[in-house]
């Protein structure tokens, strides 16, 4: 049976740091990981250590299996302007009906982080439905967000806690899935020291963590959507830019917004090509900024160097026409140029990326460069 969910957490005091799981990389150089995308670990790599309000913990009772849903209870609620550190697993390879098998198998600890991962998979039911989707963290209630304003979620740190992540390829999967005919698991192990996730002797991938997941509820007559396919709310956008360091803005659709996160991310390639990352746990830490009345039609992100618009849909080509749209009405809206000067703009300095091609529902960022509006100073939090 399902533990019931209730609110776990922590609230902490100005002075105390929040506790982190044994096995915890913090100590050992992970914690200030960041992506290529404008370098955002530089500019905050000295900040001082970040002191969450509040700890969501990755136990059972804070854990929702593979969907979103108003309806679906908070466990926790936290202020606007809180700074909530919110806990999450990536069972990647682990499987239900033996979850300790994975462990021993790949010759890795049962640790703390592995005796929750086990209690999870053994207590957490997926949606009575059939609705499949990720292993997630929450959700958590906002207190003032209400639908038509906008939620800033500031991505102040992520650290790991476990010392690796799990890519695999099967058959039907990824970009390429007729070409596939085994089904096959690789443990990345991490260097903590020198940053790398390691498959073997001579490959060696620089490990720059993100959240695979973040989204707030659907509308409540949207009912329980699945975790797999991004929407307007966010969810399982896949932009390996959004580190620590970074920003981003999803429009509230109910009272509270219903935060919710996982599907963790050691690194990814644009496109993540077998159909998963280096998938990995991550705690993540962020502050959680309402924006009344400022409404969003799709996801937007920040980075210390540029802008961020996004385009989701079924099919590729409309998903790219849709983060042309996002990236004009952005440049033109919000920085004050004409429709065709924003057209000539996103031609000649935008760049536009291949979020993920494995989602069902396909994703295109579009990467506006700050650095290209010589009269504009924009502020950035970081």
């Amino acid at each position: 049976m399902q533990t019931s969910r209730r609110t776990f957490l922590r609230k902490t005091t100005r002075n105390s740091l929040a506790i982190l799981s044994a096995g915890s990389l913090t100590a050992n150089g992970l914690d200030n990981l960041a992506p290529d995308a404008g370098q955002p670990e530089k500019l905050i790599e000295n900040a001082l250590p970040v002191k969450p309000a509040y700890v969501v913990r990755s136990l059972p009772e804070n854990m929702v299996y593979g969907y979103y849903g108003a309806d679906v209870p908070p466990v926790a609620r936290v202020k606007d302007g809180d700074v909530v550190e919110i806990q999450t697993v990536n069972p990647s390879g682990v499987s239900r009906t033996n979850p300790e098998e994975f462990y021993t198998k790949n010759n890795l600890p049962i640790d703390q982080h592995a005796q929750e991962v086990i209690a999870i998979m053994k207590n957490v039911k997926p949606e009575a439905s059939g609705i499949r989707g990720h292993m997630l963290t929450g959700p958590v209630y906002i207190e003032g967000a209400e639908p038509g304003d906008s939620l800033e979620i500031r991505i102040l740190d992520m650290t790991f806690p476990a010392p690796f992540g799990v890519n695999s390829v099967w058959p039907g999967g990824g970009g390429i899935p007729d070409a596939v005919t085994t089904r096959e698991i690789f443990v990345y192990r991490y260097d903590a020291k020198r940053k790398m996730a390691l498959l073997k002797e001579g490959v060696e991938i620089p490990l720059k963590p993100f959240m695979g997941v973040m989204a707030l509820s659907p509308p409540a007559d949207m009912g329980h959507q699945s975790s797999i396919p991004p929407n307007f709310y966010g969810g399982n956008l896949d932009i390996k830019h959004l580190v620590k360091g970074t920003t981003l803005h999803l429009p509230v659709s109910v009272p509270g917004g219903l935060f919710t996160t996982g599907d963790g991310h050691g690194a990814q390639g644009n496109g993540e090509v077998s159909g998963v990352a280096i998938e990995t746990a991550i705690t993540l830490t962020v502050k959680f900024i309402v924006h009344k009345g400022k409404t969003l039609k799709q996801p937007r992100a920040e980075t210390p160097t540029h802008f961020i618009a996004v385009g989701l849909d079924k099919d590729l080509s409309k998903a790219m026409k849709n983060a042309l749209t996002e990236a004009c009405a952005f440049i033109k809206d919000e920085l004050g140029f004409t429709f065709n000067e924003a057209l000539s703009i996103a031609s000649t300095a935008v760049d536009f990326e291949v979020s993920q091609v494995v989602d069902q529902t396909l994703g295109v960022h579009a990467m506006i460069p700050k650095s290209i509006f010589t009269k504009k100073k924009f502020d950035y939090w970081s």
